[in-house]
């Protein structure tokens, strides 16, 4: 049975559906930030109906938010009929994320402010020759991340206290366990079962009271694209983080967490090509960079010998479409390759399209948007020969808007989202429980 609990106030009210008063009171702090951060500035007459509550509700949570100063004055509005009405927003220097990408040529590291304006950022390349399982080894990764993280708030001079969190995006499916925390499991590039979340702990010089938010990259690139990109404003989304390899993430509820898909591993063809993670005839063995590349190399083409994936990317498109002006033919052999893409990635698109039946399709990374100005209106009309009538004729394929670092974006939204969640409140320490007396007692009892 739920007894009476006394308010604040001194009146007694009942939690009902097992909310209490202080969940209450951290809802009302969650719906003003959120407000205030996505369409602020706004007056307290502007957020009652925006959010559904009483003018002493709102009135009450923006004084305890000013007092904590998450929530600044930013000038005056006229009312009509009536005195101005002050504005409020968002206090961006009440609290700072750090953002990681563990991308495939390098490390990136941002510090942002509250309201996402960089203060410091850094790069650590990765190794570009040798096995990819030694390019991501992950003593070299947990270095530099740790390194990273330490020179941007060195650069910006923030107290590491004031973060709100790291958020970090890598390759691979993440998993928790209550020893470890986030555990990689990154088939494509070697790591196996790889307990990322204690390693940057044990490494790190960053207090307790910080968290380490870990998840895949695609579902952080499309976190971002929701919130503050080609997403916003959709109620369903599936976003594609086309770079080396490919992965997906859909987002089904616009403010929450997406879920990353392996996208990249559907098998496009019984028996096909080799694939990074092992199998055959996944779509990223023909779909992603690295393949494409490879594809171009084995067909007769010339990638630049001794290039990055990025420079040779860059080269294949100029040899399949020449500058206009250009004396230079299309190069018929990369031409070839690219339809031949273009038509797996519709496929695949397809797939998106008839399982979640998204209202968009987000394009993004830094091979996405290279080729997708190029060729994105081919795919989609692949995509849509592919998909079921219905759900393609309500689903839009753009590319992204964030660019190509959108991923450290993302990651930094990690801890930014906890923080919205809990009302504006930092993360409490569970204070430990005594033992009970009978469990002391009869210890020398129980068989381990």
């Amino acid at each position: 049975m739920l007894h009476p609990r006394t308010s604040e106030t001194g009146t007694h009210v009942h939690a009902t559906h097992g909310r209490t008063v202080r969940d209450l009171r951290r809802e009302n702090r969650t719906a003003v930030l959120r407000r205030l951060y996505f369409d602020g500035p706004m007056s307290r007459l502007m957020l009652g109906p925006a959010i559904g509550l009483s003018s002493g509700s709102v009135s009450n949570v923006v004084a305890e938010l000013v007092a904590e100063g998450l929530v600044e004055e930013a000038g005056s509005v006229d009312s009509a009929g009536g005195r101005p009405q002050t504005l409020l927003r968002i206090s961006p220097g009440s609290g700072c994320m750090i953002g990681v990408d563990v991308g495939e040529t390098r490390v990136r590291v941002e510090l942002f402010d509250l309201t996402l304006n960089e203060l410091a950022r850094t790069e650590r390349p990765l190794p570009s020759t040798g096995p990819r399982t030694a390019r991501y080894d992950v003593d070299l990764v947990v270095r530099h991340v740790r390194d990273g993280v330490a020179e941007v708030l060195r650069t910006a001079g923030v107290d590491p206290e004031r973060l709100l969190g790291v958020g970090v995006g890598v390759p691979g499916i993440i998993a928790y366990t209550p020893e470890d925390g986030a555990v990689v499991h990154g088939q494509t590039v070697g790591w196996d079962a790889v307990p990322f979340e204690r390693l940057l702990r044990e490494a790190g010089d960053l207090p307790d009271t910080v968290p380490y938010w870990i998840d895949n990259g695609a579902k952080t690139l499309g976190q971002a694209e929701m919130w503050f990109g080609a997403g916003r404003g959709a109620r369903s989304a599936v976003t594609v983080l086309f770079g080396s390899g490919v992965g997906a993430c859909v987002v089904t509820d616009p403010l929450g967490s997406g879920r990353a898909l392996e996208w990249g591993h559907l098998t496009v063809s019984v028996r096909g090509r080799r694939c990074r993670c092992g199998s055959r005839g996944c779509l990223e063995a023909y779909a992603g960079a690295e393949a494409l590349l490879e594809r171009w190399a084995e067909a007769g083409g010339q990638p630049p010998a001794g290039a990055d994936e990025e420079t040779a990317l860059t080269a294949m498109l100029a040899a399949a479409y020449p500058a206009e002006g250009s004396a230079a033919a299309p190069d018929s052999t990369a031409l070839a390759v690219l339809e031949e893409t273009a038509e797996y990635l519709g496929a695949g698109f397809s797939d998106l399209i008839n399982l979640f039946q998204p209202e968009r399709v987000l394009v993004g990374g830094w091979a996405g948007l290279q080729l997708g100005t190029r060729f994105l209106d081919t795919v989609t009309r692949y995509a849509t020969q592919y998909a079921l009538r219905y759900p393609a004729s309500r689903t839009t394929v753009t590319l992204g808007t964030l660019g190509p670092e959108a991923v450290t974006v993302g990651a930094a939204l990690l801890p930014l989202a906890d923080f919205f969640t809990r009302g504006g409140r930092r993360p409490e320490t569970t204070p430990s429980a005594p033992t009970p007396a009978w469990q002391t007692a009869l210890a020398d009892r129980v068989t381990p």
